[in-house]
C-alpha cells in the first residue's frame, strides 16, 4: 500500500509539472503567434515598397545590405503556416551537446501524435534550437528552408 501511495504522489507531480509546462507553452506559443503576426504585416508592407520602387529614380549604385533585424531562413509558405492555438509542440531543446538523431526522433515522435503540417512541423523544429544551433539557424539565408525534411537534412549535416 505504501508502494502504490507514493506511485499516485509521483504521478499527482507529474501532472502538476506538465501543466506548468502546459501552460508556459501556450504564453511561448501566444508570443510567437504575436511575432508571427508583426512578422507578416512587416512583410506586405516590404512588398508593398518593392511594387512602387519601380516608380522612384533609382541610384545607379547598389544601397548596402540592411541589417536582418528578424532572420527568417523560412520559406514565405512556412512563414505563413498558423500554429493552431491549442497545439501542443514538443518539449525537448538541442543545445548540440544531445545527438542529433535521437533529437530529431523524439521531435517526431511527438509532434506524429499531435499532427500538423509540414510548414508547422518546420517552426515547432525551430523552437527546439538552443544556444550555438539556435545562432546556426538565423545564420541561414533568407527564404532558405522549404520543407522539413530539407530543414532536418541542413540539421544533420550542421
Amino acid at each position: 500500500m505504501p508502494q502504490l501511495m507514493e506511485t499516485i504522489h509521483a504521478l499527482q507531480e507529474a501532472v502538476a509539472t506538465s501543466r506548468v509546462d502546459q501552460d508556459r507553452f501556450q504564453v511561448d506559443l501566444a508570443a510567437s503567434q504575436a511575432n508571427n503576426e508583426e512578422l507578416r504585416r512587416t512583410n506586405v508592407e516590404l512588398r508593398m515598397n518593392l511594387q512602387n520602387v519601380g516608380e522612384h529614380i533609382v541610384d545607379e549604385r547598389a544601397p548596402p545590405l540592411p541589417v536582418r533585424a528578424h532572420p527568417m531562413p523560412f520559406s514565405q509558405v512556412i512563414m505563413d503556416a498558423v500554429i493552431p492555438a491549442m497545439f501542443m509542440g514538443p518539449k525537448v531543446t538541442f543545445t548540440s551537446v544531445e545527438d542529433p538523431e535521437a533529437h530529431i526522433k523524439v521531435f517526431h515522435t511527438q509532434l506524429m501524435l499531435s499532427g500538423g503540417s509540414d510548414a508547422v512541423y518546420c517552426k515547432l523544429f525551430m523552437s527546439t534550437l538552443a544556444e550555438a544551433v539556435l545562432d546556426w539557424f538565423v545564420s541561414l539565408p533568407d527564404e532558405h528552408i522549404t520543407s522539413f525534411d530539407q530543414f532536418t537534412r541542413l540539421f544533420r549535416e550542421k
